[in-house]
């Protein structure tokens, strides 16, 4: 067996898509893996795969990130084991139609899987990162964090809130050496897709990127120290753009006087 050499490597929603291949790339990367997700069949045989492969120790968590017992689970698992070097928070829901189309339950556990788990497992790792001065921390969000006007807001607002979670710890961090990026996939091919009831091929023809090219991309990013990678944008340019106009307007949010233009 390999002898570690960059840790271990936490990986939510792991038996399958963007997960499944984060764990097999990180592995041939050097790193060991815990693999989280419920679906204990499918890690396992993903961690025998590994195993193999790599000769990499790889570890099967099963956990529910939709039930707070489950959140507690990895979070008591990140604050302790001192060879995670890295968090990669990939697990997340959509919906089967719009808001309109759900009940309470349903959204619910869209918000738990997609905002409170990230939240609650990025800050923890984030702490026991920092107090080592050693790890990285990667969440998968979505293109539609910039754009949600395209499919329900309830999605994408969870993923505008993962977003600015990684910018809020990369900007926390920035003398450290903890780093934190946020991935923003476009259409990629994955079961989300299938389990939201949604033909991502019917929905956007030819522009659905294969999830090995997605996860290669974004690791490039990561290697480069980006904090926000986009693997489908073309320009870097268009979002340097969109960035500094955020923050050119930032200083001019906050103001005793009422603009004039909201005067009677």
């Amino acid at each position: 067996m390999n002898a570690s050499t960059k840790g271990t490597a936490l990986v939510t929603g792991a038996s399958s898509g963007i997960g499944e291949v984060y764990a097999e790339r990180l592995a041939d990367r050097g790193y060991d893996l815990i693999l989280v997700a419920r679906r204990t069949e499918r890690l396992e045989s993903l961690a025998t795969k590994l195993r193999d492969r790599t000769g990499r120790q790889v570890e099967v968590l099963r956990a529910d990130l939709s039930d707070r017992a489950g959140i507690d689970a990895v979070e008591q698992r990140l604050a302790t084991d001192e060879a995670i070097t890295l968090l990669v928070n990939n697990a997340g829901v959509s919906l089967q139609g719009s808001i309109l189309d759900n009940d309470s339950a349903a959204i619910e556990q869209l918000v738990t899987v997609n905002i409170t788990a990230p939240t609650l497992l990025s800050a923890v790792a984030a702490k026991a990162f920092k107090a080592r001065d050693k790890g990285g921390i990667i969440n998968i969000a979505s293109v539609l964090a910039l754009v949600p006007e395209l499919f329900d807001g309830i999605y994408s607002g969870s993923k505008a809130h993962v977003v600015n979670i990684t910018l809020g710890l990369a900007s926390q961090l920035k003398d450290t050496k903890v780093r934190a990026q946020a991935v923003l996939p476009g259409a990629t091919r994955s079961e989300i897709w299938e389990k939201s009831g949604k033909d991502v091929d019917a929905l956007m023809p030819g522009k659905v990127m294969e999830t090995a090219d997605l996860v290669d991309a974004a690791l490039l990013g990561y290697d480069r120290g980006e904090v926000v990678t986009l693997p489908t944008l073309h320009d870097d340019g268009h979002y340097a753009a969109y960035d500094q106009a955020r923050l050119t307007m930032a200083p001019l949010l906050a103001n005793k006087d009422v603009a004039p233009r909201y005067r009677a």
